[in-house]
């Protein structure tokens, strides 16, 4: 997510190393480095260059306290002006009402129908909601089909009437539906365009009159940059949004549309969305995105979405197995699940501050884990729970039954006995409890 930016900004704050104090010499090829990064970026020149005056602005004269160096109180004030830029706090998202109304708009090939079923999962998951996703895209029958296979996916209704050719119409009726049937948030996918025009934008807006929204979310790809933020302004220009959805952040983006959007169109950002996956959908936090920016990671939002698979009662049941020495493949396999349902493995480990840039041009699969799972799985629940019991005779039949070659089996025994080691020596640490697996120390 945004490494170029973020190598070009690493590489301005090298003009200050090594200075005792930030004065205007030293401070001028930094603030011009930024300015240049931002553009690269596909930030609006006037947007780079208010931004560096206020940099600068703050940074002239400031004196470095407590052995703090000049580019590490560079660094801090990029971070707050970044995240200042970008909204400041989160954003609230209105979900009161019955049901509470939410319009998703935006152009065609935004995100907008994989975000309508992103949000209903986690309105559902998260929040404890009874969503209702509407196909109101009148002209792709690829929509609703599209549409309804996410919404069975996540287990969510749907309502849509396929030969009905009134958006309107249909976005009443589906309110009609919620209140019968008890459904708390209706979610209304509509009609985008390759590119802005009238008949879309009357539309859209004759369905924001007809429903009055709770929300209006404006669906933005990420990848596109500055034209998306001119978008945003026409699409704001009409239907007034009340905030701003960021698609694809994991595609090849820069960072235009993040550090633009709120400042053209004083509407703030309200979730990111990444992958095709029902659950890989955030709030956005202008400081923690403001830190992954600056390659300081994400740790915040990791812990957050380890808490959120954390189990307490599973997660004692494993301290008391590790410290009897009984850790064994089928915990290892079940710690592997607990992983995988956080999100994706490599926007996982940016979050690791100095990671992210460690791992920027690694190929990391969410298939990572299929050859240690197809291991395991290979074994006997017997051997899953006395791992010492694999003898050469067994690694060979497990090989055979994962489709992998020997060398594989005896690499991951191998590794296995390592962290075996490991956890022997941890229980050895006076403390009562370790330190990760949840409780009181």
């Amino acid at each position: 997510m945004f490494n170029s930016l973020t190598e070009k900004l690493e590489s301005a704050f090298k003009n200050l190393k090594g200075e005792a104090r930030i004065n205007e010499l030293n401070i001028a090829n930094t603030v011009k480095d930024i300015r240049r990064a931002l553009i690269d970026a596909d930030v609006n020149y006037k947007i780079a260059k208010e931004f560096t005056d206020k940099v600068k602005e703050t940074a002239v004269g400031e004196k470095v306290i407590n052995a703090i160096s000049p580019g590490q109180l560079m660094v801090k004030i990029v971070q707050d002006e970044l995240t200042e830029l970008m909204g400041g706090e989160e954003a609230e998202f209105n979900i009161t009402g019955n049901p509470a109304v939410i319009l998703i708009a935006g152009l065609q090939g935004s995100g907008k129908t994989t975000f309508t079923g992103k949000l209903a999962s986690y309105l559902k998951t998260k929040k404890g909601k009874s969503p209702l996703v509407v196909a109101a895209d009148i002209y792709r029958p690829a929509a609703i089909d599209q549409l309804t296979v996410l919404a069975e996916q996540i287990g969510v209704d749907i309502y849509a009437e396929r030969e009905n050719k009134d958006a309107v119409a249909i976005a009443q009726n589906a309110i009609k539906e919620a209140k019968a049937k008890n459904k708390n948030v209706v979610i209304i996918d509509t009609a985008g365009r390759l590119a802005v025009d009238e008949v879309m934008m009357t539309e859209v807006a004759n369905i924001k009159a007809a429903v009055n929204p709770t929300e209006i979310l404006f669906v933005v790809d990420s990848m596109t940059g500055q034209d998306a933020v001119n978008t945003a302004k026409a699409f704001n220009d009409r239907l007034d949004f009340s905030g701003v959805v960021l698609t694809k952040l994991d595609g090849d983006t820069r960072g235009g549309a993040a550090l633009s959007i709120k400042y053209t169109v004083n509407k703030p950002i309200k979730f990111v969305s990444s992958g095709e996956k029902m659950d890989t959908l955030d709030v956005f936090y202008p400081a923690r995105m403001a830190q992954r920016i600056l390659g300081m990671g994400d740790i915040a939002s990791l812990v957050e979405k380890a808490q959120e698979q954390y189990d307490e009662e599973q997660a004692r049941k494993l301290e008391k197995k590790i410290r009897k020495n009984q850790f064994d493949f089928q915990d290892f396999l079940d710690q592997l699940q607990q992983i995988k349902k956080m999100g994706n493995l490599k926007d996982l480990m940016g979050m690791i501050p100095g990671v992210g840039k460690a791992i920027k041009d690694v190929d990391i699969s969410d298939d990572a884990f299929k050859g240690i799972e197809a291991i395991i799985n290979s074994m006997t629940p017997y051997e899953r729970a006395n791992p010492d019991v694999i003898n050469p005779g067994r690694r060979q039949r497990i090989a055979k039954g994962a489709g992998k070659d020997m060398n594989d089996v005896n690499a991951f025994m191998k590794q296995f006995d390592q962290m075996g080691q490991m956890m022997k020596m941890m229980n050895k640490m006076p403390m009562g409890r370790m330190p990760g697996l949840g409780g009181k120390r």
